[in-house]
């Protein structure tokens, strides 16, 4: 199938597509330094184009030819790091609803962060969505449940033409595995550390972790342990000067992009990337549950 990314980013969503066999003809991403490290790892164009231009971008999109459109809107507005509310950039959420329901592709993949499948920008997607003739499939996933060695919640709308909805519920649900992944489950004994600190949102939060157990979501800022951090009674070992800082290319590997993926820009621009990113495994879990739907309804 032809695939168009929208919202791409630095391509997590793109790769786990093109690793099930989707053919990607096209990416936008408005944030130069992402657009730039896409190109540096894929071979097709991405352009730099504002997409709450909609009638500028539905020009363009309609050129490739997409039998599906994949995409995560910005979540800024969504997540639990921010203030809760929704601002401006929530209108993108509308803009991708707008961008597909005109174009009409086969299906559709919208992700997001949990909470924003409870956000007024949702709603008003899903009621386009709905009035355009897709069924929809609902769901929110673990990460650590699709092959990713980190805790990490998404919401995945699955949109096809003329199915009702939950139509794909079974197979997202089929597949998960039985115990959420560790990072000893998926890097073994290579990491050459043990425990390791991820800076918590605020110190009411742990921010000592183990290897035994799933990491918490990467997000999009990434700190060494400072001098004030006081400790937390669930942290996994006490705060030494030995404890493992999780580095830029830890934090890529915990989102499992692979280690021939090239990172470009400045460290904050990396993390920023990283952070943003759809982990690559669970992209192409998203997208292998695509396939399998595609291929029950081709029978």
């Amino acid at each position: 199938m032809r695939a168009v990314d929208l919202f791409s980013g630095c391509g997590g969503l793109s790769l786990g597509f093109q690793r099930q066999g989707f053919d990607i003809v096209g990416a936008f991403e408005l944030w130069n330094v992402a657009a730039q490290c896409y190109r540096e790892n894929f071979s097709h164009p991405v352009y730099e184009i504002d997409l709450s231009d909609t009638k500028k971008a539905i020009d363009k999109i309609r050129n490739l030819e997409p039998d599906i459109i994949i995409g995560g809107p910005p979540c800024q507005d969504f997540s639990h790091a921010g203030k809760r509310i929704e601002a401006n950039r929530a209108i993108l959420t509308d803009s991708y609803a707008a961008i597909v329901c005109t174009l009409k592709p086969r299906c559709f993949i919208m992700e997001n962060v949990d909470r924003a499948q409870k956000s007024n920008a949702y709603m008003s997607a899903r009621k386009a969505f709905k009035e355009t003739g897709y069924g929809l499939t609902e769901i929110v996933l673990d990460a650590s449940l699709c092959g990713v060695p980190q805790k990490r919640k998404r919401f995945i709308c699955f949109g096809m033409l003329e199915q009702e909805d939950d139509f794909a519920k079974e197979a997202f649900k089929s597949r998960l595995a039985n115990k959420h992944m560790t990072l000893r489950d998926y890097f073994g004994d290579t990491l050459g550390f043990e425990y390791y600190y991820r800076h918590p949102r605020n110190y009411n939060r742990r921010g000592v972790f183990s290897i035994d157990e799933p990491a918490p979501t990467m997000r999009g800022v990434n700190r060494p342990v400072p001098k004030g951090y006081p400790g937390h009674p669930k942290d996994a070992c006490a705060v030494t000067e030995k404890l493992h800082a999780l580095t830029t290319i830890d934090r890529a590997k915990i989102q499992t992009f692979p280690d021939d993926f090239k990172w470009i820009g400045t460290k904050t621009d990396m993390e920023q990337m990283i952070g943003n990113a759809v982990p690559v495994n669970l992209a192409s879990y998203v997208a292998a549950t695509v396939n399998i739907v595609l291929e029950g309804k081709n029978d």
